[in-house]
């Protein structure tokens, strides 16, 4: 029989026994590979086919273009049309579906169908090897105590055994698996602090962060994180921890939730927690892991060379990464001897770097730079657009090295798109930058990194609704490549998922001395902030930025540091650091000479000064701001001023030029989204004249901030609702408004908000008969009130205790109606509830 003959005959015998053609082709392609004598590299750079792609045709996961199936029959001098039958079936397995004459669309799931469990776990490891008795004890300890602590050195498998007992507990605790990283030991960052693995667990289970507490410290958000466990049967990953403070507020509470832990150290101090220590794997072990990583059964070097084998098992130290990094090599080199892998390795200084170093060095020049640089971006994950911008290529050629990074297992895909580097890849990345690109180098991979996230962050900003202009980015260059923000939904999408990679961004900018961008990151983090992080955080770095443009000493951005600090106290309720901080903030923007940054301290101001009891500057501060943003075409901007305005008007009992003023400013505000402001101002005013045409826009406010996600103007808008359904008579409505407003408030542990609700409820229980409750109400904005520094508020209270009481304590109500006199001096304000301005 000739050789072609033997070699059909052997195809023939291996592929009896597949029952799909995609496997068959793939067979073939892999005999081919053997007779070109070639690696995969090898015979890719000589059929003109990339390695990534090659590599999914041998394995059967993607069925190759006829052109590669042409090009590798060339390479080894056979006939291809044999194949072509073949490669039929495994393009069109089966037939097309008959087309009908009315297609069918596939059920959608109702609006109101609860989201899937979330399930983050890395993928787990199909050659997982060994640690039967670790595993056993893992899975005991967690059915007893609910919690183990996995220790041991790094790169001993931690991670791998924690993931691979949480898959196996995956139908025991459906409602969630969540996966956390830690960072407690990760090069070139601190480690994650208990406080933001909080909000991102949080987060994780899809808990609004309107409704995590911002005051009262970790403890409070502990608590929370507790409850919102002990509602579910969830399994949680906490990996790489550096130490038991860290940990500890993560952990379960009641319930039946369990938690996994890892760190290098022994977590002596939880003493509750049940400890399971990892050594190095055995030599059986590391053998068998070597042997199965590296595809060994198929080729037999390692039998073959059972000394230079045992080499390699003692340069891996017996660490699973150590020999994972190495039998990558093997898989891909199989013109390689077991003997050249332990020249290689011998070559390094340590196991680690040993085997990192070889992975390496089988790199392009291009692949080892943007391996290097990648150790340099902050941040737990990465995207190539970020890859991209930190080598600065293109990101075509950014995507293409990715893939070859991955093949060389140097870098992970956690998920589709996102990539990120094992700490100890990482460490030995940084390393590598640290001895081959010079200071100058790094600081600009760092600075482009710097540069990608700011013009990215204030792409993201435009998309979503604000209605202040935000002035372009003046730090560093834009990149070449950014993602696009089609809409809000997308744009959000972006800063959930980036968010604590913007958070570590901004330290590390912090920590460079990269001030211009210190200044800028926060201003595009606004709109996101008020929706999902809360007032503690944003102070922070609106603190920082404050620091950075005095650094600078430039007027502009120095200025509008000082009203974006005042913004942000005054939204946490510290109304008399927010005055200092508008007061240092007037004269130098006004000395700049920006019309835009003017108009917005003026609307903020206007807010301040309305809430600190002044009711006629405020009137003329909302003008000045209309002025300017008309003048400085911004039509949207000018009819919020323009709404504000009018709501001023409207709690000073004025419902007729009220609601002249809102429908002014929905008609400025043209085709864009109509104020929120404007539209609750005009329900208000209308309602006892035009009680329909008065819910239909009321009905509307709230149908946008629902769509909006703004849970706090949700809540301001059913308030309001309330307001008008009083002034219509139909008190019963009326209180079950306001009681959904308070039960929306009291959701989002956010009591300082309900200085802005408590008058207005009040009024209409009076009004509907119930004198005590109102009297309640009233007392406790007046104790709420003082503390805050809202004045108008006080004033506002004082007067409904004295409405209260006129006819049962006249003295006492004289006192009330005194005091709201002192307050506000002659204006007897409404009661009207008083709403956010986004800005």
């Amino acid at each position: 029989m000739t050789r072609a003959g033997t070699e059909r005959t052997t195809v023939q015998q291996r592929t009896t026994t597949r029952t799909h053609p995609r496997d068959e082709l793939a067979a073939r392609l892999r005999l081919i590979q053997e007779l070109s004598g070639r690696g995969v590299r090898a015979l890719a750079r000589d059929t003109g086919l990339s390695s990534s792609s090659l590599s999914r045709y041998l394995s059967g996961q993607t069925v190759p273009p006829w052109p590669a199936v042409l090009a590798l029959c060339r390479l080894v001098k056979r006939d291809p049309r044999p194949l072509r039958p073949l490669w039929d079936s495994a393009t069109n397995p089966l037939p097309a579906p008959p087309k009908t004459s009315r297609q069918v669309a596939p059920p959608r799931p109702p609006a109101d169908a609860p989201p899937p469990p979330r399930n983050d776990l890395p993928r787990d490891l199909p050659d997982f090897t060994g640690r039967e008795q670790a595993l056993t004890e893992v899975l005991a300890a967690v059915r007893a105590d609910r919690v183990v602590a996995i220790d041991g050195m790094a790169g001993v498998g931690k991670t791998s055994l924690a993931v691979h007992a949480a898959h196996q507990l995956t139908a025991d605790y459906p409602d969630a698996q969540l996966y956390l990283d830690l960072h407690g030991f990760t090069a070139g960052r601190e480690p994650l602090d208990p406080d933001a693995a909080l909000r991102a667990l949080l987060a994780a289970l899809q808990v609004p962060s309107e409704k995590v507490p911002q005051d009262g410290g970790v403890e409070v958000r502990a608590a929370c994180w507790r409850a919102e466990l002990a509602r579910l049967r969830a399994v949680i990953v906490l990996d790489n921890a550096a130490d038991a403070a860290q940990v500890a507020p993560l952990l379960p509470g009641a319930g039946e939730s369990v938690a996994i832990v890892t760190s290098r150290n022994r977590l002596l101090e939880l003493d509750e927690v049940a400890p399971v220590s990892l050594d190095v794997l055995t030599e059986q072990e590391s053998a068998e892991l070597l042997a199965r990583a590296s595809g060994d059964s198929r080729d037999g070097r390692l039998a073959r060379e059972p000394e230079q084998t045992a080499e390699v098992l003692r340069l891996c130290g017996n660490l699973p990464l150590a020999l994972r990094l190495a039998a990558a090599r093997l898989r891909h080199r199989p013109g390689w001897s077991v003997g050249i892998l332990v020249e290689r390795m011998a070559e390094g200084p340590s196991e680690f770097d040993t085997a990192f170093g070889m992975s390496v060095r089988q790199l392009r020049r291009d692949q080892r730079r943007l391996f290097r640089l990648l150790g340099l971006i902050p941040g737990s994950t990465f995207t190539d657009y970020v890859a991209a911008a930190v080598a600065d290529v293109p990101l075509r050629t950014a995507r293409a090295t990715l893939e070859d990074l991955l093949d060389a297992h140097l870098v992970q895909q956690p998920a589709d798109g996102r990539y990120r580097l094992h700490d100890l890849v990482r460490q030995h990345a940084r390393g590598s930058s640290l001895e081959t690109d010079s200071d100058v180098d790094r600081e600009r991979a760092l600075g482009r990194v710097l540069d990608y996230y700011v013009h990215t962050a204030a792409a993201a900003d435009a998309a979503m609704p604000f209605p202040t202009p935000t002035r372009p980015v003046s730090a560093g260059t834009p990149p070449a490549d950014l993602p696009r923000f089609p809409d809000r939904d997308t744009a959000f999408f972006w800063y959930v998922t980036e968010y604590t990679n913007l958070m570590a961004v901004f330290y590390a900018a912090v920590a460079a001395g990269a001030d211009e961008h210190v200044c800028e990151l926060p201003r595009f983090l606004r709109t996101f902030f008020a929706r999902r992080c809360g007032t503690t955080h944003l102070n922070d770095l609106f603190e920082r930025s404050l620091t950075a443009a005095q650094h600078l000493g430039d007027p502009r951005r120095l200025a509008e540091a000082h009203s974006d600090l005042g913004f942000a106290r005054y939204n946490a309720g510290r109304m008399t650091e927010a005055a200092t901080a508008y007061a240092t903030a007037a004269p130098l923007i006004a000395a700049a000479g920006d019309p835009l940054p003017c108009a917005e301290l003026l609307m903020r101001r206007a807010q301040l000064r309305w809430d600190e009891g002044d009711v006629a500057e405020p009137l003329t501060l909302f003008r000045r701001a209309r002025e300017l943003y008309v003048a400085s075409g911004c039509p949207v901007s000018a009819a919020d001023a323009v709404a504000g305005e009018a709501w001023a008007v409207l709690q000073l009992g004025d419902a007729d030029a009220a609601a002249r003023l809102a429908r002014e400013a929905l008609v400025l505000a043209a085709d864009a989204t109509p104020s929120l402001q404007a539209q609750v101002t005009l329900g208000v005013a209308i309602a006892a004249e035009h009680p329909e045409a008065a819910l239909t826009h009321l009905d509307q406010a709230l149908a946008a901030a629902r769509a909006d996600g703004h849970q706090h103007n949700e809540a301001w808008c059913l308030n309001c609702r309330g307001v008008a359904l009083r002034r219509m008579g139909r008190f019963a409505e009326a209180i079950a408004a306001h009681r959904a407003a308070f039960d929306l408030l009291d959701a989002l542990f956010e009591e300082h908000w309900k200085i802005h609700f408590l008058n207005g409820y009040a009024e209409t229980c009076l009004l509907a008969g119930l004198p005590d409750e109102a009297l309640r109400l009233y007392r406790e904005t007046l104790a709420l009130a003082p503390r805050l520094g809202h004045r108008f508020e006080e004033a506002a209270a004082h007067q409904g205790v004295a409405d209260v009481l006129e006819s049962a304590d006249p003295a006492t109500a004289a006192e009330h109606r005194a005091a709201a006199a002192t307050l506000l001096g002659a204006v007897s304000p409404s009661t009207s509830p008083r709403p956010e301005l986004p800005g």
